[in-house]
């Protein structure tokens, strides 16, 4: 049964210098909104002891716009402001929800520049995109089309610390699922070897299911400690430091973006190849506590990785299975069902007492696998 969800398409577009200043003061003016109604909402609670709803804050920044000191916030589209207060309000409803902590002022120098149009605020027609209050329709690059009829619902512009220009389209796409396979997979997270499966996938991993970590922020490690070296050298507030920054947060750019391109094709192919899929539960926040492995995790991106599963698991009618953390999948026998005693992480080969010589990692997975049946 095909599956209907709301799913964001992201392209690069190159703005005209018009463009680009315009855009900027919509951020600029997105994030002032941002933390004036913060602003406004932390004081009424801790004065008068009361909350101010979305109405309240939407009245305040009509007011905002009528003094001499805001006038200019007129001077951009209405709609992503308006958006600015929504986005603020669901955070409210996650804080009081116990659901994240309290909402935080947004920086100009860290925080994200984005701005979020609704229908009422763009135009979509013969694949051109054209944003109120900002002339000319957009420079996109249309890498992959958009779902045949789509209707998008919003429009999210941002700009990031590499300055490459991106717009979010969200409409409505439609997703067939996959056919079944009948085959089942368990994955077992690592370091040396990103993900170890209990059985090899040709062309995904090696003959005894390991698919190798690729390690994108180890590879560029000289490039990135030059080019940090080079920021902290150049004055602050100097034209050499912010090109130096650019630099920097270029490079960044690239190993996150070929993480992400290599983690989209392992997933793909293991939720293609497979029915039942199942994973471990990590405590990745936890992990990343252990200074002589979060370097390494974070390389990995094991969160990222078990999102994609999730997701993918539910477009194309596959089930994911997700094994306890504490279920001690490494030193149980897949053989046998002995545990072991212990097992520390410099084991990577070991022997049980039935005489079966296990791969640490290769166990595992099978051990994931099974335990995720068993648990069904």
């Amino acid at each position: 049964m095909a599956l209907t969800v709301k799913r964001a398409f992201k392209f690069r577009f190159y703005p005209t210098p018009e463009q680009a200043e315009e855009l900027a003061r919509t951020f600029g003016c997105v994030r002032l909104v941002y933390n004036q109604a913060l602003r406004e909402r932390s004081r009424a609670y801790a004065l008068e002891g009361r909350r101010i709803s979305f109405v309240e804050s939407s009245a305040a920044l009509t007011a905002w716009k009528r003094t001499d000191e805001l006038a200019f916030l007129n001077e951009v589209s209405s709609v992503p402001l308006q958006q600015a207060l929504r986005h603020l309000q669901a955070a409210f409803a996650n804080f009081f929800a116990k659901r994240a902590r309290y909402p935080t002022f947004k920086s100009r120098k860290k925080s994200r520049a984005s701005a979020e149009y609704t229908r009422s605020a763009f135009k979509y027609h013969d694949g051109q995109i054209t944003l109120a209050k900002i002339n000319g329709p957009l420079n996109v690059v249309w890498s992959r089309p958009l779902p045949e009829g789509a209707r998008p619902s919003t429009v999210t512009v941002s700009k990031d610390a590499a300055g490459r220009w991106f717009v979010s389209i969200l409409c409505q796409d439609t997703i067939h699922p996959l056919n079944p396979t009948g085959e089942a997979i368990g994955l077992d997270a690592g370091i040396t070897a990103l993900v170890t499966l209990s059985r090899p996938i040709p062309g995904v991993s090696d003959t005894d299911g390991k698919v190798a970590n690729p390690r994108h922020e180890r590879a560029d490690r000289r490039r990135l400690a030059r080019a940090q070296r080079a920021l902290a050298r150049k004055k602050k507030g100097s034209i050499n430091r912010r090109k130096a920054k650019l630099t920097l947060a270029r490079l960044h750019a690239r190993i996150g973006d070929r993480r992400r391109d290599f983690l989209h094709k392992i997933t793909t192919s293991i939720v293609r190849e497979n029915q039942v899929v199942a994973i471990e539960d990590l405590a990745v926040r936890n992990l990343m506590k252990n200074h002589s492995l979060a370097r390494a995790i974070c390389d990995a991106s094991w969160r990222e990785l078990r999102t994609m599963l999730e997701y993918k698991a539910q477009w194309y009618g596959r089930e994911l299975l997700v094994v306890d953390r504490w279920f001690p999948s490494s030193k149980l026998c897949s053989a046998c069902g002995v545990i072991a005693r212990s097992m520390p992480l410099n084991v990577r080969t070991w022997e049980c007492v039935c005489g079966a010589i296990h791969d640490r990692d290769v166990n595992a997975a099978k051990n994931i696998l099974a335990a995720g049946l068993a648990e069904r």
